[in-house]
């Protein structure tokens, strides 16, 4: 078995079905999805680890993370990804996360700024069911809306409103609320006009600085 293939086998077996990461088709893309690829060379070393790493040009003015392994696996498996589903891809670096999820959906709109897409076009080449697209992280992209499914690449510290005007009926949109240790993965469902939320489990993430609280006023 091939280096890269033999450290995703190890991946899903000791870190992600040790953490209640079960679905099948979601275990069954990242097995098939080399993170390596998707890392800074000089990280390609750490890439199957349990920990976030920067991803996409050195010196980025707003740099990402390819999540953990295990956030990203309960994240994607709360969303409940379906083959039908339309999904958007919310700071999506360069393109790993897009990627697995193309295997489990029917789309995948992947957003991030110029720099990350560029990147991700780079990787991912003609990759089969992913659109990328430039622009704000906090707007989406309204224009492609309505989505079965959003997953967001990072912690919040507001509520993504204009993320959850653009889900469908029955639709769910997972991230990261809250700033380091008091982050929560939490699933919002909407059900008609009506969108409710449920905080499922600790995690950390990196915070998107398009999702943080507007400094308050100190006398």
């Amino acid at each position: 078995m091939p280096h890269d293939a033999q450290q995703r086998r190890q991946l899903v077996d000791g870190q992600l079905r040790t953490a209640d990461v079960n679905d099948k088709a979601l275990l069954a893309a990242i097995l098939e999805t080399s993170r390596e690829a998707f890392v800074r060379p000089q990280d390609r070393a750490f890439a199957y680890i349990d920990r976030d790493l920067p991803v996409g040009p050195e010196g980025s003015a707003e740099p990402r993370f390819m999540l953990a392994p295990m956030v990203f696996g309960r994240m994607a498996q709360a969303a409940a990804v379906k083959k039908s589903d339309r999904v958007l891809d919310v700071a999506c670096g360069t393109g790993w996360s897009a990627a697995v999820l193309a295997q489990m959906a029917a789309s995948v709109v992947a957003l991030d700024n110029e720099a990350m897409v560029a990147a991700a076009r780079t990787i991912l080449g003609a990759q089969s069911g992913v659109e990328l697209v430039s622009g704000g992280l906090a707007k989406g992209v309204p224009a492609k809306a309505p989505y079965d499914v959003i997953v967001v690449e990072g912690a919040l510290e507001v509520e993504p409103t204009a993320l959850l005007s653009q889900l469908a009926d029955g639709g769910r949109l997972v991230a990261v609320m809250g700033k380091g240790q008091s982050g929560r993965i939490t699933l919002w469902t909407k059900s008609g006009t009506e969108t409710g939320s449920i905080a499922l489990l600790n995690a950390a993430a990196p915070l998107l600085p398009a999702f943080a609280k507007a400094p308050g006023f100190v006398f």
